[in-house]
């Protein structure tokens, strides 16, 4: 079985109905998800912003955290990731909180999927090959290019 792993892009997809929750779901099951312990406050700040955006009722978004909270996701904690997910932001001119799950994909020799626009094309700049090859799009990990 693969080893993913996985942001709140990806986890926040299968409990509010968005662009790629088919594919989010159908990550589950087939594939050991894991995650830095980061991925919590992360996905209760995007609630959160989806609330403050009239996106979700105060209600839907309580909820949403708590149909999330028993997932199979591995949470690993983040402070050995520290000096390398820094390293990464600096490469990268990325926000550190990002390259956490970069860091975690390349010490578990696995990928990271993201179904983060923005750092998608961040990767697709310039000579960052060392990172691209450990950060996959959603549509292609379920799509089987993993």
């Amino acid at each position: 079985m693969n080893t993913f792993v996985i942001d709140a892009s990806i986890a926040v997809k299968w409990v509010i109905e968005e662009d790629g929750t088919a594919n989010a779901l159908a990550l589950r099951g087939r594939t050991k998800l894991i995650a830095p312990e980061l991925l919590v406050a992360e996905c209760a700040n995007i609630f959160w912003k989806k609330a403050q955006r009239g996106e979700l009722t105060k209600d839907e978004a309580l909820f949403a955290a708590r149909l999330i909270q028993p997932s199979d996701v591995e949470l690993l904690p983040t402070r050995v990731l520290l000096e390398p997910a820094t390293r990464i932001a600096i490469e990268l001119d990325h926000p550190a909180y990002d390259c956490l799950y970069i860091a975690l994909a390349i010490e578990r020799d696995c990928r990271f999927v993201t179904a983060d626009g923005r750092l998608l094309r961040k990767l697709g700049e310039g000579h960052r090959r060392q990172f691209r090859d450990r950060v996959i799009a959603l549509a292609d990990a379920v799509g089987g290019a993993a």
